[in-house]
């Protein structure tokens, strides 16, 4: 069956919205969605509803957030939906109904907003003193450990511009009266929002689904207004620009109503052309809204002059309006291959805590009332399957999930709406739950980091081998310098940290295509830079390769061998050289380069004063910190390069002259003491949710149950509002999506966990229930995978392993491996890796 996306012709840029389906009897008056300034008030209806109980349609399973009130919040009671391409934010409304609507480039700044944009980098003129300045900086490191600025190679962000909404749509239903049996809810079974009501003598229904809200458009205030027009008798063009000069967007909503009338008209004495549509004498109606910007992801290169560029969207539109597909189908065939698209994304994995399904008690009151360490659940169920709904909602475009997702309003938006820790959390849980959402992640890097930053590695660095980035929007490759930004700007290795999911991608699925094609280029390019910025360790001169400059990830000081960027690095060279053979590269100096220098590095794991693992190769730790992110912390989770520690490949070091070689045992000791004194994720700089299911899964790591149930729990409370929405901090409006993406992965590492290894000859060591808490006694996970290309079904009861099935994929690329599984501290089965092996166990 095609998918809807083939369906549109291989871009899904439409939305549908059943505008009113009466369940009795025809509209008592005609549908006008009128199309104004957003400077309008709702109308003010009484809803009143029964004693609670789920909606008649809401899913048995409870697979859904209901309420009996529409949202009046933004960010913590309104509803999304989306495809990857557009978004969209429902309240739920009755006789009128705003709709907030996104698409995924809209953006402001950038070279469309100035073209002297580039990217936040320095001229090429000033390479020669950039590369004086990077030595004077280096020198002053290793002579006094650390520096206090590295403003001198730095750069002005330019116009960075901030992610930004599209507007309202604003429809109009032209009745009255009180308003009884309301309810609202989003069914996460097949990714649709749903609101009903009585009203006047009938019953009303809206549904809205895949990032397919819309009925009409309304300029959000802050946007410079858009023209507005018929384009023909059931077609609104709306046409705009997200500033002056900025992006042009466009989108045409057509609207259908089958045996019923449909008018489009301007609307006289306007400033500026502006339109309706009306409809009337129909049971039924819905609107087709597709739209698109003149960005172009593929025109971020040096051949384009790095415009980001793409030709006028209007033809491609209109294309879309046309589509024979699209035109033949009925509103019925269009939701149904909607939700065939959706469960294809989702329906390979499930997961089951044992969760009894709340159907008498509103989702925001099940949020209202939910306590840390008591928990529940079926709302941490709940809040796990809302994770994946927004992963499969805002991945499949052509730009990655962002900060918020693909959901934004305002023409500004927090931290611009960009990425920085969170495009790395969005995607921690895709290849364990078998979601097929990462390839437009890898476009992303291929188009936006990659071209330009391999000017910045050359500019910045005076490296001329692969490619650096330290942010993100319009290929913002530079450091962007607002002050003294180090603690954050300083980050040269995010591109190897992204070459993780790189990585992960080819080990879990085995598609030497892929690999060949774009994922070992990638990773080829990112490891060329870090081999020539290894730089030999004058402080300690113990013959190790550090980096230098570096911060941790926003943390003072700056310094040199950071423990963050030791470890990923190591954990990118080991990549290469596992990837390598199926590459078919035969590129035998860069491979002998990456065993070398991977053998010379400093490791980035050192055990300090107070028994903790260092966050800097100088010990300068304080047990009191309490910082938000957990860096030095990441090769215990994500990562490996703690989890899976060998001291045969990652021991040996010396400290004030005394040769070590830490034991597995001390080094995970180490961690735990890091962990524990980091705190609950709420301190003095921040109190948000990705950091404590950050914390959660990190002790989900370390098999300590009672500490990973309290932080998990922790940020339910504490940061998931009553749309589930993580809010940055208690009492605060700002949506984050990185918790609500990071929890099912915490979630995941607490029931599975088989974390990466430095070789191929390593065996993959599997933990079933490894941290295990008591209100999930039993329960299943069906269609998980693991690296090596294995999927595994298990299932628990009375908190005890039942029965576990490892299925092996037919073909493994000649990639078979040693697997160990497991299980209370007991090794349950070993088993090598061949195609079609099925292993039951215990």
């Amino acid at each position: 069956m095609d998918s809807p996306i083939e369906l549109l012709g291989g871009r899904l840029w439409a939305c549908f919205h059943s505008v009113y389906h009466i369940l009795d009897g025809y509209l008592p008056y005609s549908i006008q969605m009128v199309l104004r300034q957003l400077y309008c008030l709702f109308s003010v209806s009484t809803c009143m509803s029964p004693t609670p109980s789920a909606p008649p349609g809401f899913p048995s399973s409870g697979n859904g957030l209901w309420y009996l009130t529409p949202g009046e919040i933004w960010g913590e009671e309104w509803l999304p939906v989306g495809n990857g391409y557009l978004a969209a934010m429902l309240p739920g409304g009755t006789s009128q109904e705003l709709t907030q609507l996104n698409i995924e480039s809209l953006w402001s700044g950038g070279p469309f907003q100035d073209p002297s944009y580039n990217g936040g980098n320095s001229l090429p003129s000033q390479n020669a003193q950039l590369a004086q300045d990077m030595q004077s900086i280096r020198q002053t490191i290793f002579a006094s450990g650390t520096i206090d600025s590295i403003q001198e190679i730095m750069a002005d962000g330019g116009a960075y511009g901030s992610y930004a909404g599209a507007g309202y749509l604003l429809a109009t239903l032209n009745t009255s009266g009180t308003v009884t049996n309301y309810a609202r809810w989003l069914d996460l079974d097949e990714a649709i929002t749903r609101t009903t009501w009585s009203q006047g003598g009938a019953i009303f229904s809206r549904e809205t689904f895949c990032s397919h809200p819309l009925r009409a458009f309304a300029a959000e205030i802050g946007l410079p207004i858009p023209n507005v027009t018929c384009l023909d008798d059931s077609t609104l063009m709306v046409r705009g620009y997200v500033s002056d000069p900025g992006m042009l967007y466009e989108m045409l909503a057509q609207v259908e109503a089958p045996g019923g009338a449909v008018a489009c008209s301007a609307i006289p004495g306007s400033s500026l052309p502006n339109a309706t549509i009306s409809v009337s004498g129909s049971s039924e109606a819905w609107v087709t809204w597709v739209g698109d910007t003149n960005y172009d992801m593929t025109a971020g290169d040096a051949a384009s002059s790095y415009s980001f560029e793409g030709p006028d969207p209007h033809d491609n539109l209109l294309s879309l309006l046309a589509s024979a597909n699209l035109r033949s189908s009925n509103y019925s065939s269009i939701l149904s291959e909607h939700v065939s698209d959706y469960q294809s994304i989702m329906g390979p994995f499930s997961l089951s805590l044992g969760q009894i399904p709340d159907l008498n008690t509103p989702t925001d009151q099940i949020v209202k009332s939910y306590q840390t360490n008591v928990g529940n659940a079926y709302l941490e169920w709940l809040t796990f399957n809302f994770g994946r709904y927004l992963l499969a909602s805002s991945a499949r475009g052509t730009l990655p999930a962002n900060l918020q997702g693909k959901w934004a309003d305002g023409l500004t938006n927090a931290w611009s709406s960009d990425a920085n820790i969170n495009i790395q959390m969005n995607y921690w849980f895709a290849e364990v739950t078998n979601m097929n959402v990462v390839v437009p992640l890898f476009d992303y890097f291929e188009n936006t980091w990659a071209p330009r930053g391999a000017y910045t590695a050359w500019v910045m660095y005076n490296i001329s081998s692969g490619w650096v980035t330290h942010s993100e929007a319009f290929g913002h490759t530079g450091m962007k310098l607002s002050g003294n930004s180090a603690l954050w700007a300083d980050y040269p290795e995010s591109n190897a940290w992204m070459m993780i999911h790189v990585w992960d991608h080819f080990d879990y699925t085995n598609d030497v295509q892929w690999w060949i094609s774009q994922g070992y280029p990638l990773l080829k390019g990112v490891a060329s830079f870090h081999l020539e910025k290894l730089i030999e360790d004058l402080y300690f001169n113990d013959s190790t390769l550090v980096t230098a400059p570096c911060n941790s990830p926003e943390q003072f000081p700056i310094t040199f061998g950071c423990a963050h960027a030791q470890q990923v690095i190591w954990q990118l060279l080991n990549a290469v050289e596992k990837g390598y053979a199926a590459a078919g590269d035969t590129d035998t100096a860069f491979l002998n380069a990456v065993r070398s220098k991977r053998s010379q590095m400093d490791k980035g794991l050192r055990i300090g004063s107070w028994g903790q693992l260092q966050e800097w190769k100088l010990d300068l730790d304080s047990p009191t910190d309490t910082h938000r992110h957990l860096s030095h912390l990441i090769g215990l989770y994500p990562g490996y390069a703690v989890a899976s520690y060998d001291p045969t490949l990652q021991g040996s070091l010396i400290v004030n002259g005394t040769t070590l070689n830490y034991t597995r045992e001390q080094i995970l000791a180490a961690a735990e003491t890091s962990l524990l004194h980091r705190g609950n994720g709420t301190g003095p700089d921040a109190d948000s949710g990705w950091e404590k299911v950050w914390r959660a899964g990190s002790w989900a790591q370390l098999g300590k149950t009672d500490e990973f149930y309290e932080a998990l729990t922790y940020s339910i409370e504490r940061n998931f509002a009553a749309n589930l929405f993580d809010v940055y901090t208690p009492g605060a409006t700002i949506f984050q999506i990185d918790a609500n993406l990071g929890y099912p992965a915490a979630v995941l590492n607490a029931l599975l966990q088989a974390p990466d290894v430095a070789s191929m000859d390593i065996p993959l060591q599997v933990t079933l229930l490894p941290s295990l808490p008591a209100n999930w006694s039993t329960g299943s996970i069906k269609g998980a995978r693991i690296r090596g290309g294995i999927t595994l079904d298990f299932t628990w009861a009375g908190a005890k392993l039942t029965s576990a099935i490892f299925t092996v994929d037919h073909d493994v690329a000649g990639r078979e491996r040693n697997v160990t599984v497991n299980y209370e501290g007991r090794v349950l089965g070993r088993f090598r890796s061949k195609g079609d092996l099925i292993v039951n166990l215990p």
